[in-house]
């Protein structure tokens, strides 16, 4: 009987954690561990190293457990690094195994075929954490240690760089698990205190939920109760508490509605969001003075605005302590009904400007069952609609790239799919993004999931083309050459449909995401119709700038 090697110490410690899908490109690199996943969990043979990681991240978001992607060393682990990025930027739990050469070489420089120069800086520079196995004995020990350290909070992409011979080397398993941190400490009482006071003082009282609150789900719908409060959201943390709740404004700070809102309460509690550029029109939105800010990073809090009360914590642990403080009743009676006004204000105006794009927006949303998977590439119906006006009710449903990367949604929302194989997932694209990463149309047909792909074809980049026909003279590098989207399907044995009017949005996303297996939808934006107000980027331009899209998201093309 052959003896264990670095394969099955993979296989045990996923196991051991409840990871049952894998995905990565097999390489000379990584033969023992894809050879190991692929005969005892599930290995997704993804066609670009890039996407490995996305699906994993994609995975990891849908299910709350570890992603892990296999890439192989060299060019391989160079062509995950952007991936990487996008985990790290999105505090992502992915766990990335790249190979590497035999370990007597390392080093040497030699050129040993897939050889590169620092390999582990390189990983270092876009990971939370990298490591290297240097001998086959504590092989087990630093790989549950990785994955510890992407599991735990603040979460992140762990690279491990695994020598050849040393995955082939024989292993013991042993059965250990993975070790748990420990749960931070409180803030101190008396802060705790003073943040009550305010919370309980307040008379137009607003909470702002980033991703760090999707973990204290509960705890925020409590705290929005016994304050009778409004929400505020970034992109990140929508669905913390379910957008069909009339409470929720959602991720509309910089519309004129949350502008508005915001000029008017006068106590603000944020829950981990870093108040990105593109949610704070550059950080140009002002906040309530009152401002009580929770987060895990102990930096966090008044790096970009000003914090009455810096609150360092686990926002669960947190809440649950201010909850225990808060009494109820100071706010003002007509201060509910201001947050609806404010939140029906904004979302009509967007269902306006996004004009037949919002039968799409419909489509989806009443087609969808609850916990279906939306999703999206950076792509104008995503920045408008996708990433506002579509409902999110769930945060693990939430999938889109955080850092602004184009062309990461598909492979995203395939592995969401195979995490939550028992509901259909959506995934939103522009024909732009789609190209970059074309090849992963053969990884959907191939392993088949309940996902529909929404592909919005205008030709090109179009937020760039927007932004270009708005500020400059001519159009550069925006308009593509696109593929024949209906024999691109053929031939690579997807069903196809096509989006041409407001009319078949209903019908024709009915009968994708309800009948199994995988689909191409293209949206014919030019036989759709034009929005109308075009899209264009809240991007500052040196003599030509223009107030920024107050409702804008990202500066990526299409």
């Amino acid at each position: 009987m052959t003896r264990p090697n670095g394969g099955d110490l993979l296989v045990e410690t996923l196991r051991g954690l409840g990871v049952d899908t894998v995905f990565g490109i097999v390489s000379v690199h990584n033969l023992p561990l894809v050879e190991a996943v692929d005969r005892d969990l599930r290995f997704v043979p993804v066609r670009h190293e890039a996407a490995a990681v996305n699906a994993a991240d994609g995975y990891a978001r849908a299910t709350g457990n570890l992603g892990c992607a296999l890439t192989s060393t060299g060019t391989g682990a160079g062509n995950a690094a952007g991936s990487l990025i996008e985990s790290l930027s999105s505090g992502t739990p992915v766990l990335h195994i790249t190979g590497q050469i035999d370990s007597a070489h390392l080093g040497s420089g030699r050129g040993f075929i897939h050889e590169t120069k620092d390999q582990l800086g390189m990983l270092r520079a876009v990971s939370a954490h990298a490591v290297t196995v240097t001998d086959a004995e504590n092989a087990g020990s630093l790989l549950r240690e990785a994955a510890a350290r992407a599991l735990t909070a603040p979460h992140g992409p762990v690279s491990v760089e695994w020598p050849i011979d040393l995955q082939f080397a024989p292993q013991r398993l042993t059965g250990t698990p993975v070790p748990r941190a420990p749960a931070p400490a409180l803030p101190d009482a008396a802060l705790l205190d003073e943040a009550a006071a305010l919370l309980s003082a307040a008379r137009r009282p607003l909470l702002w939920a980033g991703g760090g609150a999707n973990s204290a789900r509960p705890e925020v719908a409590a705290l929005l109760d016994a304050l009778n409060a409004g929400l505020v959201t970034s992109n990140s943390g929508r669905g913390a508490v379910p957008e069909s709740d009339d409470r929720v404004l959602g991720n509309y700070a910089t519309a004129p509605a949350g502008r508005a809102l915001l000029a008017e309460a006068d106590t603000l509690l944020s829950i981990g969001t870093h108040f990105r550029s593109n949610e704070t029109a550059d950080y140009g939105l002002e906040l309530p003075a009152t401002h009580i800010q929770i987060d895990l990073d102990p930096a966090a809090p008044g790096r970009v605005y000003p914090a009455t009360v810096a609150l360092t914590g686990d926002a669960t642990a947190v809440l649950a302590a201010l909850l225990g403080r808060v009494t109820s009743g100071g706010t003002e009676p007509s201060w509910p009904e201001r947050v609806r006004e404010a939140r029906t204000g904004a979302r009509t105006a967007q269902r306006h400007a996004i004009g037949p794009q919002a039968a799409i927006n419909d489509a989806i949303r009443d087609t969808c069952p609850p916990g279906s998977v939306i999703a999206r590439d950076v792509t104008i119906p995503s920045s408008t609609w996708g990433n506002r006006l579509l409902e999110i009710t769930d945060p693990a449903t939430n999938v889109f790239p955080r850092g602004g990367g184009i062309g990461q949604g598909l492979a995203m929302g395939i592995g969401a799919a195979l995490g939550r194989p028992g509901t259909p997932t959506v995934v939103i694209a522009g024909d732009g993004g789609l190209a970059v990463h074309l090849g992963e149309l053969l990884t959907l047909a191939q392993e088949k999931p309940d996902l529909t792909l929404l592909v919005f074809n205008d030709g090109g980049y179009g937020v760039l083309r927007n932004m270009q026909d708005s500020h400059f003279p001519r159009r550069s590098g925006v308009d593509l050459t696109t593929p024949d989207f209906a024999l691109l399907a053929a031939a690579v044995g997807l069903p196809y449909a096509r989006i041409a009017a407001e009319a078949d949005a209903g019908p024709v996303i009915k009968e994708a995401v309800t009948t199994p297996g995988p689909a191409l939808v293209e949206i014919d934006l030019v036989a759709l119709g034009p929005m109308n107000t075009p899209f264009t980027p809240p991007v500052k331009l040196p003599a030509t700038a223009t107030a920024a899209d107050t409702q804008g998201e990202g500066g990526n093309p299409s």
